[in-house]
């Protein structure tokens, strides 16, 4: 059967360099994919390789993958991408479900995550696109937690990389770099003057128990997110800017279907 997603969009975005007056014009391309196009591939169970996860953690059936969210870490892909669009569908089990796709990780950071010594968080660095349940937001209101520098609608962000965020931006509480103890010595949990998240323009997550697409476009340096069908998130100058894709495990059961990659030039 054949699927297509048209987002055109093609209004102007004026986007402001951070702590700079100088202003970057850029037009948001296009965004139709369809599967019948030459150059797409499916993701499955041989694209995908273990990293720190549980022999159980991760269960593909057909083009259905079951991720059991324990332990928190991620499985990656056996290549490395630089420039490429792909399309996921998932669905959170439970409610205030957590997880995401990274996109360009470094393999310092898969070797860190593989080592008996690893001294930092289970996750890797890289771009986040984040896949978070709308009743995350509800839980945090009520441990009295801050919940204004998350959504749960398609945030993008770096962690322990570099990206200047597409705006809106969440609030930036600190530009330098944020460390903490996992057990051993202080690892830079916040780290590359991470100028805060990418917010969604548009909120059209769907909630626990539904079915969600993203459509993620990634070229030189720019990642650019659309959520069931609108564009939402993204940024620029991201560094590195090549790497593997990682699919997380954080806490809560998700499912994943129909993973496709295309490479672009």
């Amino acid at each position: 059967m054949k699927r297509s997603i048209l987002a055109a969009l093609n209004t102007t975005i004026m986007i402001g360099l951070l702590g700079c007056s100088e202003t970057k014009v850029y037009r948001a391309p296009n965004a139709p994919f369809d599967l019948s196009e030459p150059g797409w591939s499916a993701l499955d169970e041989d694209d995908f390789t273990h990293v720190n996860s549980a022999p159980d953690t991760w269960t593909w059936n057909d083009n259905m993958l079951s991720c059991s969210g324990l332990p928190i870490s991620v499985i990656r892909t056996v290549k490395s991408y630089t420039n490429f669009e792909m399309t996921v569908e998932w669905m959170h089990e439970k409610p205030a479900g957590n997880s995401g796709v990274f996109i360009w990780t470094s393999a310092e950071s898969i070797d860190r995550l593989t080592s008996p010594s690893n001294p930092g968080p289970p996750l890797p660095d890289g771009i986040e696109i984040q896949m978070l349940d709308h009743a995350f937001t509800d839980q945090a209101k009520a441990r009295g937690e801050p919940t204004d520098w998350f959504t749960t609608h398609g945030d993008v962000f770096p962690v322990r990389a570099k990206m200047t965020p597409f705006p809106p931006l969440s609030p930036v509480p600190n530009q330098k770099p944020v460390f903490k103890s996992f057990g051993q010595e202080p690892f830079e949990i916040v780290g590359r003057e991470t100028p805060g998240r990418s917010f969604p323009s548009k909120r059209v997550s769907k909630g626990h128990g539904e079915w969600n697409r993203y459509y993620i476009r990634a070229t030189d340096g720019e990642v650019r997110l659309w959520v069931n069908g609108e564009e939402v998130s993204g940024g620029f100058d991201c560094d590195p800017s090549s790497g593997y894709i990682c699919l997380e495990s954080e806490g809560s059961p998700i499912q994943f279907r129909n993973l496709y990659i295309r490479e672009l030039p």
